[in-house]
């Protein structure tokens, strides 16, 4: 009914075979309960059927979690299988209009860019939309799930819901962020710097890699760093020379140690970051 691309291999991203659900479904293979593994690691996401509210989501904070982890899930690239209410849940998150109420099953209108597979009259009952894929009455036919299933292998691969994903996470940022400071102590320049205004070392990677965290679009189990980027460096003495060799040794270490793309992306933040600060100084010089 719907085919997915090609399946990759692992080094290109295939992910366990796990599938994250929103209501026990017992014959399934390989399913877990949603929140046991995050979004962008399961095979895909499962909306089964379960009578609860989609149009009218007031004081239903379970439920509104539940709708914006199947947004994120369609951000990433996560395959989802929606029936039933589920289904409808599938249609809002893709900005479609959610008909029907009153004690009686909600469905979704198509949304802008999905394919109609079945019609049960004016109700789009079977319609696809890239890896997102509903049925909107209660019961999944076999040759639906089926066919999800059997789609999954090819839907492997995941776009990063954010910078900070794209980098490699936190992990990847903690050691990028050890290394570069691990150097920096020891450069000629900046270390005198470091070792004049730092006194608790482990405070201070904390601080910076919450800074960073915050910077490429934060993470669900962290707080968010709050501070002033200017603040922080004032009095230090930062000159130019500091700030271009903070910057070459910040590109240097994020190459050693992430793949370019990660990399770049890194150096590019440190960059726009570096035009913060340079400009300040320039200013307090004037």
């Amino acid at each position: 009914m719907y085919a997915a691309p090609p399946a990759r291999n692992r080094e290109a991203g295939i992910l366990p075979a796990m599938l994250l659900t929103s209501s026990p479904l017992p014959g399934w293979p390989d399913t877990h309960p949603r929140g046991t593994v995050p979004i962008r690691e399961a095979a895909g996401l499962l909306l089964p059927h379960d009578g609860g509210p989609v149009a009218d989501l007031r004081e239903q904070p379970a439920r509104w979690a539940l709708l914006t982890d199947v947004t994120a899930a369609l951000r990433r690239g996560v395959p989802v299988l929606g029936w039933g209410s589920g289904a409808a849940l599938l249609g809002r998150a893709l900005g479609a209009q959610i008909h029907g109420s009153d004690g009686g099953l909600e469905w979704a209108a198509l949304p802008r860019g999905a394919q109609v597979h079945t019609w049960a009259c004016e109700v789009p009952l079977h319609w696809t939309q890239g890896r997102a894929v509903a049925w909107a009455a209660p019961e999944l036919p076999e040759v639906v799930r089926a066919d999800f299933l059997a789609a999954l292998p090819g839907w492997a691969d995941r776009t990063p819901g954010s910078p900070l994903e794209e980098v490699g996470g936190v992990p990847a940022l903690e050691a990028v962020v050890t290394e570069f400071y691990t150097r920096a102590r020891r450069d000629p320049l900046l270390g005198p710097v470091f070792a004049a205004h730092v006194q608790d070392w482990p405070a201070h990677l904390g601080r910076v890699t919450a800074f960073w965290v915050t910077l490429l679009g934060g993470d669900a189990d962290r707080g968010p760093w709050r501070g002033n980027l200017n603040a922080a460096h004032a009095g230090l003495g930062v000159r130019g020379e500091h700030l271009r060799a903070w910057l070459a040794l910040w590109e240097t270490t994020a190459r050693d140690l992430l793949p370019a793309p990660a990399a770049a992306l890194l150096t590019a933040r440190a960059q726009a970051m570096g035009a913060r600060l340079g400009g300040r100084s320039s200013r307090q010089r004037a």
